[in-house]
Formats: structure tokens, C-alpha cells, sequence
């Protein structure tokens, strides 16, 4: 069986690498990967932390491009791609421009798309925008869906994908969360990068690790609301505050103000896995925008307050471990003292989504499921 594995982001390696090693280490299947290259520096990160190589990289992207362009871009270069590869599978993730482009055009060549990750859905087309769009477009175009829930199976059911096409396996960042931590627990004074980070943040003291790179929060006054939700929780809380910061220019000027605002509000660059997952373990609340780390934080036990209006991840809700606050300072830093006031729980997780044997079930069903072609 020939196998393509398409990735374009950061979270797309980390999310399909636990896969691909599990499909690579199967007999008699070939693992190709494909890069598109949507976010390039990133990208290369998440391939060095689980040391996957690639076989093609379209390297599509260019200053200031459009949607549209990057779409048409990687539809152009998809089919020279499966050309030269026949695969059996077109294997894509999640929600970005390259899994919704790849999807398109594995379903216009005649070959079987596998979706891993299907089935989330916030009802809301604008928010997220246009992964919500993307998500149901791969919905309807995919031969065979790897839901993380039942939740995620129910949405696809609902929008009249067979039942027999879907599977629900858990997520596959569960699986690289698991990875990680082992690697952590096995060498537990290793320099990752964030070792000296660490170490400079007493542990004695609640810190807050904060994400943030969600499209509709890139906006002037998003970013406003979130610079002085940072500031008051450092100053009024008096904790710590950890920005590993996104690349997009739009956050140039908020990073630039924070920096120089207080020792205890910390800005670090774009960091590999391990370090982040590090950092995430210390940590005594998350606050993101992000969606793989609502699912992360809340495996690790972590109270995670979510910059967004909606989640298409409900269970951390009804788990006990989210909270929506959106980008208003009050909701914020009321959030934040209450999650901080929560340190020394339990530590136990949740485990709605997957137990780290995700990608061990859906190799399973890409080596037994559907294999017609479309």
C-alpha cells in the first residue's frame, strides 16, 4: 500500500508524525511525505522534533499572499505530486488551506482522502475563518474520517457522511503529547532549548503560558485586549507570564510593548516540541487561542482559558478543564486569578480525546477500511 501524508504547518508535523511512524514501521506499506510548505520556517521546526524527512516539497509560499493564491498554488501542485507517487491514501489534518486544497484535489484525481481529526465543527462559519469552512469541505470531499469523539462522528453524521466511513480513534496529538512526555521523563536534566527558561522561573510561583495566533485575534484591537489582559496579570496577580510569540507581522508592535514591560512577563521565539511541551508542564494555566492545546491542556490536567468566542472542542468545556473568555481584559484576568487559585489540584486529565494509541487505530483502518476510489 502506497501511502501520501501531505503537510503544510507546524501542528500538522506534530499531529501526523506519531502516523507516520506507525505506518513506516508496518510491512509492505510505503510512507511518503509531501511538505506544501504554508508556514516554512515552523514547518522544518516540526519536522526536526520527530526527525520525519520529506520526499516532495511544493514550497508554495511568498510575501503577501492571498488565500486564494496559496489555494491555487497547491491544487496546481498536488496533482504532479500524485503523479509521481499512485498513492492509495492521500492522508491530510485537521483544518488549514493545505488540508482543504489537498483534499480538492485528491478528490478531482480519483484517490481515496483520509482525514485525520474530522468532525469538528463550532456552527459558526466565521469563527473559526476559514478552517470552519475548511473542516466541512473535507467532510464532504474525504473517503474515510478519523474523528477524535463522538462528538466529532455525531457532526459528521449529521452532515451525511456514512457511518461506515467514520472512526473514532482519538486524537493523534495525544499520541505525540505522550511522545514527548516520555522523552522528557527519560532525560529529565537534556537541554531543550527552554532548560534555561525553566530554570530562571521558580517554581514555587503560579506562571501562566500564553498562545496566541488565531486570524480573527491578529486584528488591532484584539491584540490591544490581550496586551493589557498580559500587563495586569503580571502587575495585579503579581505571575509570571510566558509568550512564546507567532511570526506574523501583525504582532510586531504588541511583542515590542510587552518586552520591555516587566521581568516576569517573558517573550520567547517560536520553540520546538519538547521545549513547549516542557513549558506546558510547568505551567499552572494556558491561555491560547489555539486549538491542539485546549486538547493538550486539558490531558495534562491544565486549566486552559480559550481567546475565542467558540470551541469546536466542547469536551474541554464539559470536562471541567475550559473556559471561553474571549479577547476581553476583565474576562481574562478573572479568569486567570481563578485558574491560578486552582494550583495543587488533583492533576489528573482528561481523557476525552485519546489515550495515545491514535495513530496505532487509524493505521489499522487505512490498511482495512474503505479503499475505493471516489
Amino acid at each position: 500500500m502506497r501511502i501520501l501524508v501531505v503537510i503544510g504547518t507546524r501542528p500538522e508535523a506534530i499531529k501526523l508524525a506519531p502516523l507516520v511512524q506507525e505506518l513506516a514501521g508496518i510491512p509492505g506499506v510505503a510512507v511518503k511525505i509531501c511538505l506544501t510548505g504554508q508556514h516554512r520556517e515552523l514547518l522544518e521546526q516540526g519536522l526536526a522534533d520527530f526527525g520525519i524527512e520529506a520526499h516532495h516539497n511544493l514550497d508554495i509560499m511568498s510575501d503577501n499572499q492571498s488565500i486564494n493564491q496559496v489555494s491555487a498554488r497547491l491544487l496546481a501542485g498536488m496533482g504532479e505530486v500524485f503523479a509521481a507517487e499512485r498513492p492509495d491514501w492521500v492522508v491530510v489534518q485537521g483544518d488549514t488551506t493545505t488540508a482543504m486544497a489537498t483534499a480538492l484535489a485528491g478528490f478531482q484525481h480519483r484517490l481515496p482522502v483520509a482525514h485525520v481529526e474530522a468532525g469538528l465543527r463550532t456552527g459558526d462559519l466565521s469563527r473559526p475563518w476559514p478552517e470552519e469552512m475548511n473542516r466541512r469541505l473535507i467532510g464532504q470531499l474525504a473517503s474515510i474520517h478519523f474523528a477524535p469523539t463522538e462528538g466529532a462522528r455525531a457532526n459528521l453524521i449529521a452532515e451525511g457522511v456514512p457511518g461506515h466511513a467514520v472512526h473514532v480513534c482519538g486524537n493523534t496529538v495525544i499520541d505525540a503529547l505522550v511522545m514527548a512526555c516520555r522523552r522528557l521523563d527519560a532525560a529529565p536534566k537534556a537541554d531543550y532549548s527552554a532548560s534555561g527558561l525553566l530554570a530562571r522561573l521558580d517554581e514555587r510561583r503560579p506562571m501562566l503560558l500564553v498562545t496566541l495566533h488565531r486570524r480573527e485575534n491578529l486584528n488591532p484591537e484584539s491584540l490591544k485586549n490581550v496586551e493589557a489582559a498580559l500587563i495586569r496579570i503580571v502587575d495585579e496577580l503579581g505571575c509570571p507570564v510566558v509568550l512564546p510569540y507567532h511570526l506574523n507581522p501583525a504582532m510586531g508592535d504588541t511583542i515590542a510593548r510587552l518586552r520591555d514591560h516587566h521581568p516576569d512577563l517573558v517573550l520567547v521565539s517560536p520553540m520546538s516540541y519538547l521545549p513547549f511541551v516542557a513549558l506546558m508542564r510547568r505551567a499552572t494555566a494556558i491561555l491560547t487561542d489555539s486549538g491542539g492545546i485546549q486538547e493538550e491542556a486539558a490531558y495534562l490536567g491544565k486549566p486552559v482559558l480559550i481567546m475565542r468566542e467558540r470551541t469546536e472542542r466542547p469536551e474541554v468545556l464539559s470536562d471541567g478543564f475550559g473556559s471561553l473568555v474571549g479577547t476581553d481584559p476583565d474576562a481574562i484576568v478573572e479568569a486567570a486569578r481563578h485558574a491560578l487559585a486552582l494550583r495543587g489540584g488533583d492533576g489528573r486529565g482528561s481523557a476525552s480525546f485519546g489515550d495515545g494509541t491514535a495513530a496505532r487505530r487509524i493505521a489499522f483502518h487505512l490498511l482495512n477500511g474503505i479503499r475505493g476510489r471516489p
